[in-house]
């Protein structure tokens, strides 16, 4: 008797263990059954915005459930990533994150109340968005090597915008202020959109920015590009010389966007992600719209979640030693 209970008892947990086994891979297949929010740091219009919203439509489209963008601003995009770390880890609350959100942060906010590396799930690496020299259009410097003079000159007059402590725009003038050792004024706007409206304007001097929100105003002429500060010319913009050429080789920065989901979302949630970024990346309309923004599209060995986590951590390390004093 005592054997076919044992027996018995083992026949139900074999079995139990099978359904289990069996459920838990169901679960995962069905994702998603309702929409997604995908959390965006930044004001409507931006560069994080706009490539969020591009590559969200065909994901949208594979994954069968819409994706609803939620611009959430403040303090340089760390509000927004403090909320995406707090939401549920069950695929449903994502985030599009950029080496400000995701790296920068770090040395800038001592008391971060999340840390890039330890609160998220990286899924994909979504775009690379070189950075360029911008002006209002009736600055005075007529090329890189004059804006450099004039804002050593005139370091305590001018004012450069930028899309709060920690952004892209913000971080990439850091950097830019540190090489020519100047320290001028600071204009932070609650995204890079706001920004680059007031740089329209002609209400703020010049501000360091993503290609993906610049080309429009760079062709309309409504705003001066001096230099893009990537080794080679962008094909959107082929009469904006490179910092090397214009006089500057030592700033060289490229901004990236990617997605995130909060620590502990399953991986297979992670996988059916990834798996619809790149297809979206690899669709040829997404493709087109991103290279006429300018953006540079992640060759397939950077899309995975593992060379995203890798990124992430260079990123901290190279931006540290930069930022740490202006922390």
């Amino acid at each position: 008797m005592t054997s076919l209970r044992a027996l018995a008892t083992g026949v139900c947990a074999a079995a139990l263990a099978s359904l289990c086994a069996f459920v838990a891979p169901a679960k995962a297949q069905t994702y998603p059954t309702r929409s997604i929010t995908m959390i965006v740091p930044f004001a409507a219009g931006g560069p994080t915005d706009v490539i969020s919203r591009i590559v969200t439509a065909h994901m949208a489209q594979t994954l069968g459930q819409s994706i609803i963008i939620e611009n959430v601003v403040g303090a340089g995009g760390t509000t927004a990533t403090t909320r995406a770390a707090r939401a549920a880890n069950d695929g449903y609350t994502l985030i599009t994150g950029h080496m400000g959100t995701h790296a920068a942060s770090v040395p800038l906010y001592p008391k971060l109340a999340y840390h890039p590396e330890k609160d998220f799930e990286p899924i994909a690496l979504l775009a690379g968005t070189p950075i360029l020299i911008l002006a209002r259009k009736d600055f005075p410097p007529k090329d890189l090597k004059e804006f450099v003079a004039y804002v050593k000159a005139n370091a305590e007059k001018v004012n450069a915008a930028h899309a709060g402590v920690g952004s892209v725009s913000h971080v990439s003038c850091e950097l830019l202020h540190s090489i020519l050792d100047v320290k001028p004024v600071g204009v932070p706007f609650n995204g890079t959109g706001p920004a680059m409206n007031a740089l329209v304007a002609g209400q703020v001097d010049y501000m360091c920015d993503q290609i993906v929100n610049a080309v429009p105003q760079i062709n309309a002429g409504t705003i001066k590009a001096y230099a893009i500060a990537t080794p080679e010319r962008n094909p959107s913009l082929p009469n904006v010389p490179t910092t090397a050429e214009a006089g500057l080789p030592a700033f060289q920065a490229q901004a990236w966007n990617a997605m995130f989901a909060p620590k502990g979302t399953s991986p297979a949630i992670i996988a059916r992600l990834n798996a619809a970024a790149v297809k979206a990346l690899d669709d040829e309309i997404v493709k087109k719209r991103l290279l006429e923004l300018g953006s540079v599209i992640p060759v397939p060995a950077d899309r995975t979640p593992e060379a995203l986590a890798t990124l992430v951590k260079n990123e901290i390390v190279k931006w540290t030693p930069v930022l740490k004093p202006a922390s």
